[in-house]
Parts: structure tokens; C-alpha cells; sequence
């Protein structure tokens, strides 16, 4: 009988499922597609916050630029990678994701924008609730993130 009971409690091996953090160690050649993961493309949302129309230049304002590759190597690189996932999603080809609108609000409003934009609620959910904090930039700093993050 004991022999038995040791079989039966040794038979099939159960996989418990477990919710919560998971991380995926697979890599993926298509980084667009990485760092957009589950989250759709809308280029016509432009968010919830002061910009409510912003049309880029043809020309990149290389000054402009410069000034927020600075901003963003000094306050966005510890979530924020270029080219790939890391807290937060990776910040190249952005403008193929969202409206400039939609970016420079998330950069200025983010409080708001977590709580009452759709595709902000979505990435808050995809990036493990991870908050964007504000870092209470200027509407010039923004702007200068976003003409830096044209360049990528």
C-alpha cells in the first residue's frame, strides 16, 4: 500500500501557473515590434494634456536635439533604452507609434495621461504598471525630447 501511495504522488508532474512578473528571454530581430508589444499603433490620438497641435519642421533643429539627447541621457536612460524594452518601451521609432501630440503630452502630463488616455493605460499595463513619473519639464524641454527622439 505505501509502495502505491509513493507512485501515485510521484505520478504526473502538475506545472503551476503563477501570475505576475514574467520575464522573456527570446530574442526578437524586429525591435519595433519588441518594443510594441500588445499595444496597438495610434498615430491619430494626440493625449490628454496643453499640446494640442504640434507639426515638425522637414529639417531637424540639430540645437534643439542636442539639448534633449542631453535631457534624455540625464533623466529618461534610467527607464528608457533606444532600442529596446527595458522598464519603460524603447524610444526608437517612436513617431511611427504615436502622434508627436500624444509624446510630448506623456512627457508633460503623465499623471493625467495614465489615468484618462487609452494607449497610456495600455503601456502602464504591458511595462508591469511601471508609472512614467513627471519630471515637471518645461514645454521647452519637452519639445527639445522631442526633437531628439526624431533623430532615432
Amino acid at each position: 500500500m505505501a509502495l502505491g501511495a509513493f507512485i501515485a504522488s510521484c505520478g504526473g508532474k502538475k506545472e503551476e501557473k503563477k501570475d505576475g512578473f514574467e520575464v522573456s528571454r527570446t530574442k526578437s530581430e524586429d525591435k519595433k515590434a519588441q518594443a510594441n508589444e500588445g499595444v496597438p499603433v495610434d498615430l491619430d490620438n494626440k493625449g490628454v494634456g496643453p499640446i494640442k497641435n504640434l507639426e515638425f519642421p522637414d529639417d531637424i533643429d540639430t540645437e534643439m536635439a542636442a539639448r534633449g539627447e542631453a535631457k534624455f541621457n540625464a533623466i529618461c536612460v534610467a527607464c528608457h533604452m533606444v532600442d529596446q524594452r527595458m522598464i519603460g518601451p524603447a524610444m526608437e521609432g517612436v513617431y511611427e507609434r504615436r502622434s508627436p501630440e500624444w509624446v510630448m503630452n506623456m512627457i508633460l502630463n503623465p499623471d493625467e495621461m495614465l489615468r484618462e488616455d487609452p494607449i497610456a493605460k495600455a503601456l502602464l499595463k504591458e511595462y508591469n504598471n511601471a508609472i512614467m513619473l513627471n519630471q515637471n519639464l518645461t514645454e521647452a524641454e519637452a519639445r527639445d525630447l522631442a526633437e531628439y527622439l526624431r533623430t532615432l
